[in-house]
């Protein structure tokens, strides 16, 4: 009976190994993937505040957690089992739509480069023809938020998937799910807390009897203009550095290259080189659209 009481514990101290070294197993492969995701979740909370701009402030929180709401569903309904399934029927079509996103994220850093040296991307502003109310105004912006928000978590989803393929199922999915939570999460948190920021140093300023922090109010206030900007310049590096990073991933001869050189001249030669092909991307794009006018005009 002692024999197997002992067998017995020694299953269950197996197990729990077992459980521990997979828990060790997931922590490490969750940090793996935030690392390789930075860049997107950097750029995304750089973008996503413009969405409130022009708003009710008092709907600034509501309007982020329904996009944040949205951004989750999305990635645990739709794009994590769609990743996973095309995963295991289709593997071979991961690479291509990591380099489509990719190439996706270079055409952006592309045209945020161009705002940057004063020439805006050409688009209609649909919010200045029309006339309509602050709730349609919401509902547009929450509208293109999770669109934009839609193609990041399916870049986020995919890069995360391409770190566990040699991993087993279960792992997957509990790791894809803990990504999609976390980042909707930091992203959405952080955006929270950029666009209330000068409300609290407003508050700071106009409330505080202390001296010292009333200049700490007017500093945050007169701050986050600069601040944004810096975090806009940030997320834009960072998507290119991304973007061609999946690129260079996805050609064996652009890898070896890269890999052959010094770490911070790689950094640079890539976001020169996403810069580079978020043109050619661009110009691929502006060609397709004018032949496509051509022929719908015929």
């Amino acid at each position: 009976m002692s024999s197997g009481l002992l067998a017995l514990l020694d299953d269950v101290s197996a197990l729990v190994k077992a459980s521990a070294t997979s828990l060790d197993d997931i922590s490490t492969q969750v940090s793996k993937t935030a690392t390789k995701v930075s860049g997107i979740v950097i750029d995304d909370a750089a973008v996503t505040p413009k969405y409130v701009v022009g708003l009710d402030p008092s709907r600034e929180l509501s309007i982020i957690f329904n996009i944040a709401k949205k951004s989750v569903i999305n990635k645990l309904i739709f794009l994590g089992p769609i990743t996973l399934l095309l995963g295991f029927y289709l593997p071979q079509t991961i690479t291509p739509i990591l380099m489509l996103g990719g190439s996706y994220l270079c055409l952006e850093g592309f045209h945020k480069v161009l705002e940057l040296f004063g020439k805006k991307h050409e688009q209609k502003n649909t919010e200045e023809l029309e006339e309509i109310t602050p709730e349609q105004l919401e509902e547009k912006r929450i509208s293109s938020a999770v669109r934009t928000d839609l193609i990041l978590s399916a870049e986020i989803m995919a890069i995360t998937y391409s770190t566990l393929i040699h991993t087993n199922l279960i792992n997957q999915i509990i790791i894809m799910a803990i990504v999609a939570i976390a980042i909707t999460f930091v992203v959405y948190g952080s955006v929270a807390i950029i666009v209330k920021m000068d409300d609290l140093g407003l508050y700071m300023a106009q409330n505080s009897s202390s001296e010292l922090i009333k200049k700490l109010g007017h500093f945050i206030v007169k701050s986050m203009p600069t601040f944004l900007k810096i975090l806009s310049l940030v997320g834009t590096f960072a998507m290119l550095l991304v973007g061609f990073e999946i690129i260079v991933h996805g050609v064996a001869f652009l890898e070896h290259f890269f890999h052959t050189l010094n770490p911070w001249v790689n950094k640079i030669l890539i976001i020169v080189s996403g810069v580079i092909w978020g043109f050619i991307v661009h110009c691929l794009v502006t060609l397709f659209n004018k032949a496509k006018k051509s022929f719908v005009s015929k």
